[in-house]
């Protein structure tokens, strides 16, 4: 049987005392219409999940009382995906596959061919609505590991602080990219962390390409087809997760 899931924040986390928010409290009560005794089951985003019944149902706050407890492994692989933000509602698609593909962290890039342009109050809000997305496309999948949302920067800030990975990627279509099976070809040992950079449409402008190379980052061919900005994230993540989860 697939339990309703439900999230609640590791500072909040209590087996002995589980409280969904207001958030979730609402779904559970108007949207599922779940009543006292309802078995669902609730993850805390770091590995730890319970199976609880509805004690104290309520549109405001409510008490589960914990059946049995289960932990799931840390991922194998640390993936980033640092992305530049799509137009429309192309970013949600993103994040939503990007979190069943197993990526740990998303990087949300404003780059020079980047349509969106956010200042610091939206930025901040659109990391949260993210962040609820990915919180969302958990639940839906079942991982009880989230990836972290990071707030958007701009590419050229990005570069100067690139995170410690064993291997960085930068989705490209120029002649010198190589396919991810010769990049790892190429390195002494199999990386168990990787980064990996798409571009926005239109693409990473020159200057930004020459730059990430010059950082350490891969020329990532996704083949011979131009893919959307979306789908290039989407094959980067699923041929990545192929080749260093096993």
């Amino acid at each position: 049987m697939t339990l309703h899931r439900f999230y609640i924040d590791p500072a909040a986390w209590d087996p002995a005392q589980l409280i969904l928010d207001e958030v979730e409290s609402r779904h559970a009560s108007e949207v599922l219409r779940l009543r006292e005794g309802d078995l669902v089951s609730v993850f805390n985003g770091v590995g730890d999940e319970i199976h609880a019944r509805l004690a104290t149902p309520g549109k405001r706050c409510t008490v589960l009382k914990a059946e049995s407890h289960h932990r799931s492994p840390p991922p194998g692989v640390q993936l980033l995906l640092a992305q530049a933000i799509p137009k429309g509602k192309n970013m949600d698609l993103v994040l939503q596959k990007a979190t069943e593909l197993g990526a740990t962290g998303i990087l949300p890039l404003l780059t020079e061919r980047t349509v969106v342009r956010l200042g610091s109050a939206e930025s901040a809000e659109k990391q949260e609505k993210w962040q609820r997305i990915v919180i969302e496309a958990c639940k839906q999948c079942g991982r009880n590991h989230l990836p972290k949302v990071y707030p958007p920067q701009e590419l050229a800030d990005f570069l100067t602080k690139l995170p410690a990975t064993g291997l960085c990627l930068i989705a490209a279509l120029t002649p010198q990219a190589r396919s991810l099976h010769e990049v790892l070809a190429s390195l002494p040992i199999r990386p168990s962390s990787a980064l990996v950079l798409i571009g926005p449409e239109g693409d990473f402008t020159p200057y930004e390409l020459s730059a990430s190379i010059n950082c350490g980052c891969h020329p990532l061919s996704l083949g011979p087809i131009i893919l959307r900005t979306e789908t290039a994230a989407v094959y980067s993540l699923s041929v990545l997760g192929h080749e260093l989860f096993r």
